[in-house]
């Protein structure tokens, strides 16, 4: 096994797409297959699992799990408390790292009844190894936990450490559904290329090329995006004209004010399905 996942084991409760990109990019990683548990109630689910890899896969919870050392929680927000309730038993002794949208570390703790919890959101690029995930830590979490957390979301990308919980909110909005406002641009740029002309697949090659281009610009770039937008920016020409559209039609505006309905969505689920009761 790989030095970078010092880990005799790993228990993931729920195993749908987020788990499925950490579980990937762990064996990729040298993690042993049989080193994987997880519970996943849906039988189409598992099959599709044990389809991809020779993994452990359960329906229920059962004493198995009581070795890992850490448990990755990729439940969806409002089976949260009861999956708790159902494998918190088995994982008394784990450090535990959730990835479910909104609900927060105080109810996670009170529902497993410990406070060695870690808190993430990735986004569906760690599909494909190039995720940002932002991470969050109780108080009771140690150094070498926080490494050990660390170690395991590295495989699917990137990862920055949070000070405070509450941020997690804009994260989920500004990353975790970001993808989504991307692909969202790709199908308005497509839609434009077919109506001036270009056949579909011609066009949406373009804006894919495109927003991958430009992302891996930015990434390597020094200066801030202002800047390489001005760059390319010619007044009167028709990079200009089509800026001048969108700040007439205050799309930026919109656009921040979307993020921000994501990001106070974000907080309702955590007082939704997140009640420590």
């Amino acid at each position: 096994m790989s030095p970078a996942l010092p880990l005799e084991s790993i228990a993931f409760i729920g195993g749908g797409n987020m788990a499925s990109a950490i579980i990937g990019g762990l064996l990729r990683q040298g993690l042993a297959p049989q080193q994987v548990h997880v519970v996943e109630p849906l039988a189409e689910q598992r099959e599709r699992l044990l389809a991809q890899w020779p993994i452990r896969v359960l329906a229920a919870p059962d004493a198995s799990l009581a070795a890992a050392p850490l448990a990755v929680w990729a439940v969806k927000p409002q089976t949260f408390a009861q999956a708790a309730a159902q494998a918190g038993p088995h994982l008394r002794a784990a450090l535990h790292l959730s990835v479910a949208a909104g609900i927060r570390s105080d109810s996670i703790a009170h529902w497993l009844g410990s406070q060695r919890v870690v808190r993430a959101m990735p986004n569906t690029p760690a599909l494909i190894g190039q995720g940002m995930t932002a991470l969050f830590a109780r108080p009771a979490v140690t150094a070498s936990e926080r490494q050990q957390v660390e170690a395991v979301i590295r495989t699917t990308g990137e990862s920055l450490w949070l000070e405070q919980e509450k941020q997690l909110d804009a994260v989920t909005a500004l990353s975790g559904s970001g993808p989504a406002y991307v692909f969202y641009f790709i199908e308005a740029m497509t839609q434009a290329g077919v109506d001036m002309g270009l056949p579909e697949a011609q066009a949406l090659r373009l804006a894919k090329a495109t927003f991958s281009g430009a992302s891996a610009l930015a990434q390597d770039a020094s200066e801030p995006p202002q800047v390489l937008r001005e760059r390319v920016t010619s007044k009167g020409g028709t990079t200009y004209a089509a800026l001048m559209a969108m700040e007439h039609a205050g799309l930026k505006g919109h656009f921040v004010a979307a993020i921000r309905a994501a990001e106070a969505r974000a907080a309702e689920l955590g007082d939704e399905f997140g009640k420590a009761g």
